[in-house]
């Protein structure tokens, strides 16, 4: 029987590298994807298990990048879970973005998910497998970062491209959309700004930021049997925030206008 392998690109970041440890419960391997060699081989160290986490240099933005990770993982047996993770963000505002920033946010945000999944859709075919998106709030609603924002705004349509075209192979394929998450790159706005998770806090009804541990939990159920029956939605990871503003509320039930 060929070993059950899940990818996971821009691995070697706070949330790839949660997703990752948790899809190692129950995948043979585990691919940590990144374009960082050396930072995809320094997650697989923390990571703790050399044999069924194997670090792999990737573009996904890429074609032919995307294509030998999928050679890769044919090595490895039969690809089951692609997690296409990998993203950033540049310009906050539409003014100050370049048509530069424009192309390589769209170029990682979206168009990097199409490249990894065409080079593996034969293999999530015979595996029945799954396919999520880690997408995000911003794809939902506006909160600046406009070329990204638009990048996840179709990167959730691409998403359902996918689970209705491929549906009949049995691929499912669904998104996850987290709100602010507490990694390293927030760590650092906080060493400049020591209120910062305390200002965005406040936004969220839970009165919390997620962890990567909340993402990755929640693209183990997508990617699971308990979520066999599910295809085609986002699920937002955000402490609520996409279901209303908590400050705003406040606000507004403070002003007695009823």
């Amino acid at each position: 029987m060929r070993q059950s392998v899940a990818i996971v690109t821009g691995a070697a970041g706070d949330i790839g590298r949660a997703i990752a440890r948790r899809l190692g419960e129950d995948h043979d391997v585990v691919l940590l994807a990144d374009i960082d060699s050396g930072a995809a081989e320094k997650a697989v160290q923390a990571l703790g298990d050399g044999k069924r986490f194997v670090p792999v240099a990737c573009d996904v933005t890429d074609a032919e990048s995307a294509g030998k990770l999928a050679v890769t993982a044919g090595e490895h047996g039969i690809v089951r879970t692609l997690v296409n993770n990998a993203g950033a963000a540049r310009a906050v505002s539409l003014h100050d973005t370049t048509p530069d920033i424009w192309r390589m946010d769209n170029a990682l945000n979206l168009e990097a998910a199409f490249l990894c999944f065409r080079a593996v859709e034969d293999m999530l075919k015979e595996s029945r497998g799954s396919v999520i998106n880690i997408a995000s709030v911003n794809g939902m609603n506006v909160f600046g970062h406009p070329a990204y924002s638009v990048a996840k705004a179709g990167l959730l349509h691409l998403t359902r491209l996918i689970a209705v075209e491929y549906g009949k192979f049995g691929i499912r394929s669904n998104a996850v959309a987290p709100g602010t998450v507490r990694t390293q790159a927030w760590e650092v706005r906080a060493a400049a700004n020591p209120e910062v998770f305390e200002e965005a806090r406040r936004w969220y009804p839970l009165q919390r930021i997620v962890n990567p541990e909340d993402v990755a939990n929640a693209v183990h159920f997508l990617a699971g049997p308990l979520a066999a029956a599910i295809t085609g939605v986002c699920l937002p990871v955000d402490c609520g925030l996409t279901a209303g503003q908590a400050e705003l509320a406040r606000t507004f039930s403070q002003s007695n206008h009823y």
